[in-house]
C-alpha cells in the first residue's frame, strides 16, 4: 500500500451535482476503487496537510489531568450501575470482581495500542486516522462510521437513561414520569423524551463554546462523581458482611466460565477511553500526555470498578441482588432507603460527564473523516474563534436528539456494541501490522499471516466456549495455537524500530503480546453478542459500503488524485503557490 506524496494545501470539492455529470462519474467506479481502497497517508500527511482542511487549528489547551478527567468521566457513566447487578446474580457471583479485574486488563491492552498510534499520529481522528495510515482509506472509513454509529446511539441511550435517574434522584418511582405519551405512535416510539433533548442541546452549546471549558465542567462534575462512589465504596465495605463473599454457593457459583463471561459483560462499562485519543489536536503535550490520560484513566477506573463490586457482593448474598437498581435495593437491605435518592443523583452527574467526552470525541472524529472528504468537508470547518468543530457538533447533536426524543431505551441499547469491538479490534492488528511491516523492512506478507491465524484462532476458541460439547478438546487446541503463533512470531520476525526510535517516542512495551491478547480478547467479546447485533452490523456495514462507493470513493478520488495530477504537472515547488506547507506539530 503505497503511501500518497503531495502538497497541494488546497482541495477541490468534487462536483457531483449534475445528474449527467454523476452517472458518468459512477461509470468510473471500478477504477477508482482501485486506486483508493488501499491507498494510504503518511504521518506527517495526517498531522499536517490534512489538518489545513480544516481552516483554523484547534485550540491546544489540555493538559494530562484534563486527559485523565476526560477518560474518567467518560468511562464511569452510568456502566457500573446497570451491569455489576445482573453479572453477579447470573453470571459470577461475589466473583464479579475478579470479572471486573479481567475486563480492565482487556481494557487497559486496548488502550496500549490506542496509546502508540495517538502520539504517533496526534490528530483528532482516533481509529479513524491510525487505520487509514495503516491499511487504507477504506478500512479507516469503515472504522470512522461504525464508531460513529456506536457513539450516536449510545450517547441518545445514556440521554434516556439521564431522564430515568433523575425520577429517581426526586423521589419518583416510575421511570416514565417526566416523560410524555403521544398515543398515535408505535409503542416504543410514543414516548417522547424531552429532559434528554434537553440535556442534549446544553451540552452541544457549551462543546460548541471551547473544549477547555467542557474540560474544565468534566473536571469539576468527575470530582463530585468520585466522592459519590467514594460514598458508596466507604458505605459498603464498612456497612456491608464478608460472609457475603462466601455464603450461600462460594465465590464463583458458576466456576471459570461463570467469572469469564461475566467479564465479557462488564467490559462495556470501560468503553469510553477512546475519546480521549480524539482530543490528540488540542493538548499541550501530545507525547506525554497522552500515555497518562488514556492508560492512568484506564487504570483508575478499573480500581473503582473492583471496588464497587465489593462493596455490592458485601452489602447483599450474591442471590438476594436485585436485577435492575442494584444499588439501591442492596442499601435498602441495610436500612438505608434514602441512599436510592443519592445513587439517582449521582448516576446523573456521572451520565452528564460521560455524555460530554463522548460528544467531544464523536464530534472530531466526523470532523476528520470530512477532511479526508469521505463526506461533505463541510463538517470539517472549524471555527477561528472558538477552535471546536461546530458543525459537526451541532449535527451530530441533532442525530442523538432526534434518536433520544423518540426512541425507548431497550430498542437503541440492542443496536449497541459490536462496532466498537471491532475498531477495537482493527486497531490492535494495524499496530502489529505497522510495528512489523511498515517501521521495519520485514515482508509485510510474514505479518498479514500471523494475523490471519491468530484471528482464527481466537474465533475457534470463542467458538469452543460457547459449545460445551467442543469445549474438551476445542479451548486447549485453539489457546495453544494463540500462544505459539505469538511465540513464533516474535522469536522469527524481528522488531528492530525500538533501537532508531527517537528518545520521546512512547512504544507499547513487550509487543507483540499485548496487541496479540488485545485481538483475541475483542474477538472472544464478540461471540458473546446476540445474533441481533451481528445482523444490525450487516445491515450497516452494506450501507456504509454503498454510501462509499456512491459517494465516498468519488470525493476523495478528486480531492486528492487529481490534486497530484496537478502537482505533477508543475515545476517542484513546495506547493503550488511557492509557500511552504503550515507544518507545526512534529510527527511524533
Amino acid at each position: 500500500m503505497a503511501a500518497i506524496h503531495h502538497t497541494n494545501q488546497t482541495t477541490h470539492p468534487p462536483n457531483l451535482c449534475s445528474l449527467s455529470t454523476y452517472f458518468q462519474t459512477l461509470s468510473k467506479t471500478p477504477e477508482r476503487l482501485r486506486k483508493r481502497v488501499l491507498a494510504t497517508w503518511t504521518p506527517d500527511q495526517e498531522l499536517n496537510q490534512m489538518r489545513l482542511r480544516s481552516g483554523a487549528d484547534m485550540k491546544r489547551k489540555l493538559t494530562w489531568y484534563d486527559l485523565i478527567a476526560l477518560g474518567i468521566g467518560g468511562m464511569l457513566g452510568v456502566g457500573v450501575f446497570v451491569t455489576t447487578g445482573p453479572v453477579a446474580k447470573d453470571k459470577s457471583g461475589p466473583a464479579v470482581i475478579v470479572s471486573y479485574v479481567i475486563a480492565g486488563i482487556s481494557a487497559l491492552f486496548s488502550s496500549l495500542c490506542y496509546t502508540e498510534f495517538s502520539i504517533q499520529v496526534p490528530v483528532a481522528g482516533g481509529a479513524f486516522s491510525y487505520l487509514r495510515v495503516t491499511f487504507g482509506e477504506f478500512v479507516g472509513y469503515f472504522a470512522g462510521a461504525n464508531i460513529l454509529m456506536e457513539y450516536v446511539l449510545s450517547n441518545a441511550a445514556v440521554a434516556r437513561s439521564f431522564t430515568e435517574y433523575l425520577c429517581t434522584a426526586f423521589g419518583q418511582e416510575d421511570p416514565n414520569a417526566w416523560r410524555v405519551e403521544v398515543d398515535g405512535l408505535l409503542k416504543g416510539y410514543n414516548m417522547l423524551d424531552f429532559p434528554a433533548v434537553a440535556l442534549i442541546v446544553l451540552l452541544t452549546l457549551c462543546l460548541c463554546r471551547s473544549t477547555k471549558e467542557s474540560s474544565m465542567l468534566n473536571i469539576i462534575m468527575t470530582i463530585f462523581h468520585v466522592v459519590f462512589f467514594g460514598f458508596v465504596i466507604v458505605s459498603g465495605i464498612c456497612y456491608g458482611n464478608t460472609e457475603n463473599l462466601i455464603q450461600p454457593e462460594g465465590l464463583a457459583p458458576n466456576g471459570v466460565k461463570g467469572v469469564i463471561d461475566g467479564a465479557a459483560i462488564v467490559y462495556f462499562s470501560y468503553i469510553g477511553y477512546d475519546s480521549v485519543s480524539t482530543m490528540a489536536e488540542e493538548i499541550t503535550n501530545p507525547s506525554k500526555s497522552l500515555p497518562l490520560g488514556i492508560v492512568g484513566s484506564v487504570l483508575i477506573v478499573s480500581v473503582i470498578y473492583c471496588l464497587m463490586a465489593l462493596s455490592l457482593c458485601m452489602m447483599a448474598p450474591y442471590n438476594m441482588i436485585s436485577s435492575s437498581a442494584s444499588f439501591s435495593v442492596a442499601f435498602q437491605s441495610i436500612g438505608w432507603k434514602w441512599a436510592s435518592n443519592i445513587i439517582g443523583a449521582g448516576a446523573s452527574l456521572g451520565i452528564v460527564a460521560s455524555l460530554l467526552v463522548a460528544m467531544l470525541g464523536q464530534a472530531r472524529y466526523l470532523c476528520v473523516i470530512g477532511r479526508a472528504q469521505l463526506v461533505p468537508s463541510w463538517f470539517a470547518k472549524v471555527h477561528p474563534k472558538t477552535g471546536t468543530p461546530q458543525n459537526a457538533t451541532i449535527f451530530l447533536g441533532f442525530c442523538q436528539a432526534s434518536i433520544a426524543l423518540f426512541t425507548e431505551l431497550s430498542i437503541v441499547l440492542e443496536m449497541i456494541s459490536i462496532g466498537t469491538l471491532m475498531v477495537f479490534y482493527l486497531v490492535a492488528n494495524a499496530l502489529i501490522y505497522h510495528h512489523y511491516a511498515i517501521k521495519t523492512n520485514n515482508p509485510p506478507i510474514y505479518t498479514i499471516v500471523f494475523l490471519l491465524i491468530l484471528s482464527s484462532a481466537s474465533i475457534g476458541f470463542s467458538i469452543s466456549w460457547n459449545f460445551t460439547h467442543l469445549q474438551k478438546w476445542g479451548l486447549p487446541l485453539f489457546g495453544t495455537c494463540v500462544i505459539a503463533s505469538t511465540a513464533l512470531f516474535q522469536y522469527l520476525i524481528p522488531f528492530s524500530g525500538s533501537r532508531d526510535r527517537s528518545d520521546h517516542e512512547w512504544l507499547v512495551p513487550f509487543m507483540p503480546w499485548p496487541a496479540a491478547l488485545s485481538i483475541f480478547l475483542n474477538i472472544f467479546l464478540m461471540a458473546t453478542l446476540k445474533k441481533l447485533s451481528y445482523e444490525r452490523f450487516g445491515l450497516w456495514t452494506c450501507l456504509i459500503t454503498l454510501v462509499y462507493m456512491l459517494y465516498g470513493v468519488h470525493s476523495t478520488y478528486q480531492a486528492e488524485e487529481m490534486d497530484m495530477e496537478a502537482d505533477d504537472m508543475r515545476p517542484d515547488c513546495p506547493n503550488s503557490n511557492g509557500e511552504q506547507p503550515k507544518v507545526d506539530i512534529p510527527v511524533q
